[in-house]
């Protein structure tokens, strides 16, 4: 199976130039002296989301139109870059999805079609057929990893001697990027995923060795709504197991409670997603190594009544 490499990322880099900003590295005044931290705010995107990296890398001039399955913000983010490209967008999502995210994907113009969570895919690629259009999967593609990867790139290059990389997991784009990224250009830096405990998928397919389903009923309960996807894809199963060192699994409690740090303490507005690796590093620092830490915030789309409360 081909992997993702550093040149692809380098490739993506050029491609995504001019959609997707260059998110700084912020660093934390409540950070441990021994592990000072930074945050990669990918939130600060024009969509609210990492996930515009990896649409934009994927959808390119010459294409008619795209249909996409999403939680949320990879739906939004290929909503973003169609308009862009002035191509319509059709965007299938479950009916747990915020309604924040909703109404992002239909100001960005795209068809949105909400389902259960079981049918998103299958209903999503049967549009796809009718279509004609090319589906554009949230985190099962090359160049998606790619473009996802240049978060990576962006991290290696502006701090160079990093020693830990706190990544959000759920189909496991984001850290396959990332993580290749990490590889190649800090080889000493540790790659550690983070995931809701109610859906640790990835925790438990990394221990067994191969990729574990989890019921949709069961992730569908986390806070973390970018993160309920139930398992892994074979090809970023195959990153992670080659670049990932270990994934920890953080509580509720710990999300909403990450969420109010975030915006009280660093005044950035996280969704329960992105929030999850500030709650590994701020309630789980036994299980990670120490050293110059960054936490990618992978989104900030969260409902106002959510952060309210959070906060």
């Amino acid at each position: 199976m081909r992997l993702v490499t550093l040149g692809d990322i380098h490739s993506a880099a050029e491609t995504i130039a001019g959609t997707a900003l260059r998110t700084p590295l912020v660093p934390c005044a409540w950070g441990d002296a021994d592990r000072p931290l930074w945050l990669k705010p990918e939130n600060l995107q024009p969509i609210g989301a990492f996930k515009i990296r990896g649409a934009r890398n994927a959808i390119r001039p010459g294409m008619t139109g795209v249909v996409a399955y999403s939680s949320g913000n990879h739906g939004q983010a290929v909503a973003y870059v169609a308009r862009q490209l002035g191509i319509p967008a059709i965007v299938v999502v479950p009916d747990t999805t915020p309604d924040v995210k909703i109404a992002g994907m239909q100001n960005l113009g795209a068809d949105v079609i909400v389902v259960a969570p079981a049918e998103r895919v299958s209903r999503a690629e049967e549009l796809a057929a009718r279509h004609g259009y090319p589906l554009i999967p949230p985190f099962d593609s090359l160049d998606v990893i790619a473009g996802q990867g240049t978060v990576g790139l962006e991290i290696a290059e502006d701090l160079p001697d990093v020693e830990v990389v706190l990544v959000p997991i759920s189909g496991g784009g984001l850290i396959s990027g990332v993580g290749t990224a990490i590889r190649a250009l800090a080889p000493r830096a540790k790659v550690i995923g983070v995931e809701p405990a109610l859906a640790a998928d990835a925790r438990e397919s990394l221990a067994a060795g191969r990729v574990v389903s989890w019921p949709i009923e069961s992730t569908q309960q986390t806070i973390a709504d970018g993160l309920r996807s139930p398992q892994l894809s074979e090809l970023t199963f195959a990153h992670i197991r080659e670049v990932v060192d270990a994934i920890v699994t953080v509580t509720e409690e710990e999300i909403g409670a990450a969420v109010g740090v975030l915006a009280r303490s660093s005044r950035l507005v996280a969704e329960p997603s992105g929030a999850v690796t500030t709650a590994a590093y701020l309630y789980h620092r036994e299980e990670l190594p120490i050293g110059r830490t960054v936490a990618v915030l992978s989104g900030g789309n969260i409902n106002p009544a959510l952060l309210a409360a959070l906060v």
